[in-house]
């Protein structure tokens, strides 16, 4: 199991430079709609939603997502830092802040379908098209927002496996830890340290740090989130598309709390200078 799953990790990430650093616009937008797709079909399963709902679900957030890049794509043909997608980055903030939360809490599993597929959208559908804004901007830069969500999660499970003790949410996740929790954002203060010295004019560095070690708070809670809804769902893995990891939502649980509060981060950063 371990080397399917060091075998796997390895091969995504090749994939993924290689598309992030050579792949035309148009590819991109394809390989982020088709991931959006297979991410749509596994929420499903989360949500438990019958056949015939997921296929409606499928396919209306295909076409919903599909429409929605390419407005995208035109705006950040004009200007990477475009504001149009400003209130969907917004929502995604506000669903990862007030809503998860309270989630994560009551341990309440949601009942209603509307509910349910709203929270998919909002889940899939920021994460996106933060994706491709944010390569847009700089593929360098959304590599090292990615890296941040890495970097912590590397370092909380081995700071949890050698240190942790105190459970951070044994209903939802029993093997995640608060020492696990420390460890990640000790190791991401010291990646931030590293980045902000080694340059880059996106992001001013006394903004950085705060910036990454909030990010990687952000990546832990939804990574329980996704946890909350597998136990709910009465499963293991969102899928098991990725020999050894599980589904694409198990890959970018993180990310889906993560990216959509960098992109908002960066805009309004650029419309203060």
């Amino acid at each position: 199991m371990l080397r399917a799953r060091i075998l796997t990790a390895v091969v995504i990430l090749c994939l993924f430079l290689a598309a992030l650093f050579y792949l035309s616009p148009i590819f991109w937008m394809a390989l982020l709609l088709l991931l959006t797709a297979a991410g749509s079909l596994e929420w499903t399963r989360l949500a438990q939603f019958s056949l015939k709902h997921s296929i409606i679900y499928l396919l209306f957030t295909v076409l919903l997502t599909g429409e929605l890049l390419f407005l995208l794509s035109g705006a950040v043909l004009a200007d990477p830092y475009t504001t149009s997608f400003l209130w969907i980055y917004v929502a995604s903030l506000v669903f990862w802040t007030l809503g998860v939360p309270f989630l994560l809490k009551s341990r309440r599993p949601i009942g209603n379908t509307t509910l349910l597929a709203l929270a998919g959208w909002l889940l899939l559908l920021p994460t996106c098209f933060a994706l491709y804004q944010l390569r847009a901007i700089n593929p360098l830069l959304l590599l090292g927002f990615m890296s941040t969500v890495w970097i912590s999660d590397t370092a909380a499970y081995f700071s949890g496996r050698a240190w942790g003790k105190h459970k951070l949410a044994p209903t939802i996740s029993p093997g995640k830890t608060w020492e696990g929790v420390a460890g990640a954002l000790a190791a991401v203060f010291i990646y931030a340290l590293i980045w902000s010295y080694a340059g880059g004019n996106e992001v001013p560095a006394r903004l950085l740090i705060p910036l990454l070690l909030l990010l990687a708070a952000m990546g832990i809670i939804g990574d329980l989130f996704e946890s909350l809804m597998k136990r709910h769902a009465g499963l293991k893995d969102s899928g098991n598309i990725l020999p050894g990891h599980g589904g694409i939502l198990d890959r970018i649980d993180a990310l889906t709390s993560t990216l959509p509060l960098a992109v908002l981060s960066l805009l309004l950063l650029q419309s203060e200078l």
